[in-house]
């Protein structure tokens, strides 16, 4: 805060400075206005000064853009996938030929057939076993690959289907920071070699990585030729869209209390001093050279070019205008 005082201080005074280079001879009622207007909160500036300073003001863009997300994937290898797929496939069929000679035990038993008590037994005992394994098999796969082992089979075929032929890839996304998914979302872009590629996001991961942040796995999409497994590439994941507004970073100050702009208090038709005053809004996301915003409405115009000299001005309110200055 020490750094923060400082910087404000020398800004208020070269503020105060070119304000006095800019005044101009009035009468006692011009200073008895400009004591009235001198409160700390509500800058006032006239037309020479606005144009001096380079006040600036817009109305804020409504919009809904889609939220942005800075994350890094890491191409996977498919063989892995297709080699645990192939072993929950082999435990299950294992686990059904150990119930099957289980139940064919059991009638030999009951018919007195041949079948002896500790033949079915250590029938009973491989079938426990091999359900442990088959249970085993499928968490493991679930764990690495849960939006593959939760999707239907026709669907996790196609997938392997188009990854072993070369037309897709699998990575996995790491949300630095964040350990836990609100909404997923909807799509990826992948930059390689400085090429926007397209990834389709098939849902989130249930096992960590070394990264220990909440994961994603996305398919990438015609994935460009020589994009080796093991790669690591910069992803942006768009989310669902939010409504706000869109301003300037310039026109942001951020302090204590939180995120601010300056707006233009209303004015009557030819008033030549304009008032401005701060407030208060909440950052929603970055989005392109600017922000998105909530807390302001459709009729504000926001100081868009200026805002440091407003911010400087305040605790110093209207300058004084005489001929001394």
């Amino acid at each position: 805060m020490k750094t923060v005082s400082f910087h404000r201080i020398v800004a208020a005074s070269l503020a105060a400075m070119l304000m006095l280079t800019l005044a101009y001879a009035a009468g006692d009622d011009d200073d008895d206005d400009a004591k009235k207007n001198a409160t700390g909160t509500t800058p006032t500036l006239n037309r020479e000064q606005r144009e001096a300073v380079g006040i600036v003001v817009a109305h804020a863009v409504k919009a809904k853009p889609a939220e942005r997300i800075a994350a890094f994937g890491q191409v996977l290898d498919p063989s892995a996938m297709i080699t645990e797929l192939g072993e929950v496939d082999a435990s299950r069929a294992a686990e059904r030929a150990a119930s099957a000679e289980v139940t064919r035990l059991q009638g030999l038993y009951k018919a007195g057939a041949g079948a002896s008590l500790k033949n079915l037994e250590a029938a009973q005992a491989d079938q426990a076993r091999a359900r442990a394994q088959a249970g085993a098999a499928a968490t493991r796969f679930a764990l690495r690959w849960a939006p593959i082992a939760s999707g239907a089979n026709g669907r996790r075929q196609k997938i392997i289907d188009a990854v072993t032929a070369g037309k897709s890839a699998l990575a996995r996304v790491d949300l630095p920071g964040q350990h836990s998914l609100g909404a997923v979302p909807e799509s990826a872009t992948f930059d390689i070699d400085g090429i926007a590629v397209a990834g389709r996001v098939l849902g989130a991961l249930a096992q960590s990585s070394e990264a220990q942040s909440a994961s994603l796995l996305v398919e990438i999409e015609q994935p460009p030729s020589g994009l080796a497994v093991g790669a690591r590439v910069a992803v942006s994941l768009a989310g669902p869209a939010r409504s706000g507004f869109l301003v300037p970073r310039g026109a942001l100050i951020y302090e204590e209390g939180g995120a601010f702009v300056y707006h233009q208090l209303d004015a009557k038709a030819g008033d030549e001093d304009l008032q401005y005053a701060r407030k208060k809004v909440t950052l929603l996301m970055p989005s392109g050279d600017g922000w998105l915003v909530d807390g302001l409405d459709d009729d504000d115009l926001v100081v868009v070019h200026g805002t440091g000299v407003l911010w400087s001005l305040e605790g110093i309110g209207t300058m004084p205008e005489d001929d001394d200055d």
